[in-house]
């Protein structure tokens, strides 16, 4: 059977009999940092009902913790989630291009590009050769600087053009404090939706009757 990862978690740490250095420092939850033989550090966990764990072995002397085993992996475990939530994770956006790409495609790929520098991701832009148009490679690179160039505003070149195979390849970096690419919306706030007056609704205006002027007919009411 192969080890399970919390069983990997266990054999990184040494704890109890499993420490075999003469003495050991100890340091725990209301308890004051102190060198002690190792054997007595042990008979002083099991009096607490807690486990000695070997923390930091290259110390010297090594630092013991008095805790529950179970208790400090969980303890261990939970730090690390903490650790890789703080931690940005940066995509890799790829645009493409062919040698011969028109102003309008051109415009569009970097309005994209500049969309996802601001919001922290990497460019990975890239010129495809297909065929005998490998023969425009030169133009192709000219094309990449452009688009460097227009992006620098909102990134730095981390690698300047380069062929590989049939494909010419760059990367730019997000800048920080890049400006905010411009066709973004701008978030709506409710409270503003609910400030605007409501339009009120038109009464249908009635028609005055006319007074008739004309000569009265003997049998009709006007």
């Amino acid at each position: 059977m192969r080890p399970t990862k919390n069983d990997k978690a266990k054999q990184q740490y040494r704890i109890n009999e499993q420490i075999r250095c003469r003495e050991v420092r100890i340091v725990g939850d209301d308890i004051e940092s102190t060198v002690m033989q190792t054997r007595d550090a042990i008979r002083l966990a099991q009096q607490q009902g807690v486990d000695l764990v070997e923390i930091s072995p290259n110390a010297q002397p090594p630092v013991c913790r008095l805790i529950d085993y179970s208790k400090f992996l969980y303890q261990q475990k939970k730090r690390q989630k903490e650790i890789k939530a703080k931690q940005v994770k940066i995509e890799v956006k790829e645009i493409r291009f062919g040698p011969q790409t028109d102003d309008h495609d051109y415009d569009f790929k970097l309005k994209h590009a500049k969309g996802f520098l601001s919001e922290g991701d990497k460019v990975k832009a890239y010129v495809f050769f297909r065929g005998r148009s490998i023969l425009f490679k030169e133009q192709g690179e000219v094309l990449l600087l452009r688009f460097a160039n227009d992006l620098e505003e909102y990134g730095k070149v981390e690698s300047m053009p380069v062929l590989e195979g049939k494909r010419m390849t760059m990367f730019i970096a997000p800048k920080k404090g890049a400006p905010k690419a411009e066709g973004e919306a701008e978030e709506v706030k409710p409270e503003a939706v609910a400030e605007q007056p409501k339009a009120e609704k038109r009464q249908p205006k009635v028609k005055e009757r006319k007074e008739y002027t004309g000569p009265k007919v003997e049998g009709e009411d006007f």
